[in-house]
């Protein structure tokens, strides 16, 4: 008797193992998502920083694209330094960095300097989230961890970005809108959201034992895909406007339109905000059938309706529309849904085995170089006319996508 209750357990763990293998990549989707809301969780509050605190529309703006600077460096250098000594101690650091991040965030009303090194860390925890998190969701999609279809990695990484930043923006929101403390309480809650992911990060399987290039450790920054003629041609023209998307469409349109929101800008900001990356993670199952293989529909179809959400903000300004507003950040969705499924699944044609994640950090590392659009914009507009500049870049856009259409079918991946 005892026999056959062993052998029945035995086999439980036997059923167990791979049924926690296959959940893998579901903890760590869990962690990407709260990275990413640590990422934009700011982006609703402009409104609140110039409004209770009294910076200026230019100074809100470079808070929200001074994250770029630890982003950056932090996509180029996480994706390769995980390829050498593995996913999990780089994605660790990240998680670290977004519970500091919304630490010093949170000490905001102390002064600017707590916002701008809470932002920048908040960087670092989107670039490691975007260019590891990614890279490894990738691989735990992938057997002999899961049996998912060859685009399932990319689809469930851009969904974890899109609802993490929606649902972070969300929060952030109308808890500054209407909560207790509304420059602390976001922060306070989304470090309580990082925490139970340390540990579960931490028990997640290894993926990367290749030890990525030979050689000393700063050979493993070169990422030979970058100089792809596929990733320079089209992918990389065509990544920087998905985050001008999201940094025109709900980071600079509500400071823009506050005259007519109101009191009511920040739920405006937050509504903009969900608006666009909602209809951003509803477009994933739809970005799976318009990407291919042999062209660069995907790109090229996101590309243009940017343009066509940018041109809209430009309309709401105008007319300073709430509801034209609106429409216009669902066009913009739209437009990040495609674009963050086609250009990963690009980019994982693209990449040699031992620089996904290296890859992936330079593709993100060029979008997010378009989340400085606002504070451009807010510059330029001390000495032009907001329109005639939203004018220009809608020109911009309509360059970019003639010149992905005509590489469309150009340089295509052999491998």
């Amino acid at each position: 008797m005892s026999t056959e209750v062993i052998d029945v357990t035995s086999a439980a763990h036997a059923d167990a193992a791979p049924a926690r293998r296959r959940r893998a990549w579901l903890a760590l989707w869990g962690a990407v998502l709260v990275c990413s809301w640590g990422g934009n969780q700011f982006s609703p509050l402009l409104l609140m920083y110039e409004n209770r605190d009294h910076y200026s529309a230019l100074t809100v703006n470079a808070f929200l694209g001074v994250y770029v600077l630890g982003l950056a460096p932090a996509l180029l250098v996480s994706g390769s330094l995980s390829d050498r000594h593995g996913r999990r101690p780089v994605m660790l650091v990240g998680l670290a960095a977004a519970i500091a991040g919304s630490a010093l965030l949170a000490f905001g009303p102390l002064g600017a300097g707590f916002l701008a090194a809470g932002r920048l860390l908040s960087g670092v925890t989107v670039g490691v989230a975007m260019a590891v998190g990614n890279a490894w969701i990738k691989e735990l999609s992938s057997p002999p961890y899961d049996g998912a279809d060859a685009g399932a990695g990319a689809r469930r990484g851009s969904l974890a970005f899109t609802v993490g930043s929606g649902g972070g923006a969300v929060v952030a929101g109308l808890l500054a809108q209407w909560g207790p403390l509304p420059e602390v309480l976001p922060f306070l809650l989304h470090i309580a959201a990082c925490l139970p992911f340390v540990f579960i990060v931490a028990r997640l399987p290894e993926t990367q034992r290749a030890g990525g290039l030979p050689g000393p450790w700063w050979r493993q920054l070169a990422i030979p895909s970058a100089g792809h003629r596929r990733f320079l041609r089209v992918v990389a023209i065509a990544a920087p406007w998905i985050f001008a998307a999201a940094g025109i469409g709900y980071g600079y349109l509500p400071t823009a339109l506050r005259t007519a929101t109101g009191s009511w800008g920040l739920v405006f900001a937050t509504a903009a905000t969900a608006v666009a990356l909602g209809v951003s993670s509803l477009m994933q199952p739809i970005a799976k059938r318009l990407h291919s293989v042999d062209s660069a529909r995907g790109l090229a179809s996101a590309v243009g309706l940017i343009v066509i959400g940018i041109a809209a903000v430009g309309v709401a300004i105008w007319q300073q529309s709430i509801w034209i507003g609106l429409a216009a950040n669902l066009v913009l969705g739209a437009g990040i849904g495609v674009a963050l499924v086609s250009g990963l699944l690009e980019v994982q044609a693209i990449a040699g085995a031992k620089d996904l994640a290296g890859l992936t950090g330079v593709f993100y590392a060029i979008a997010y170089v378009g989340f400085l659009a606002p504070a451009v914009i807010a510059a330029i507009a001390a000495v032009a006319p907001v329109l005639a500049i939203l004018a220009v870049v809608v020109a911009l856009g309509l360059a970019s996508w003639v010149m992905i259409s005509a590489a469309s079918r150009k340089h295509l991946p052999t491998h």
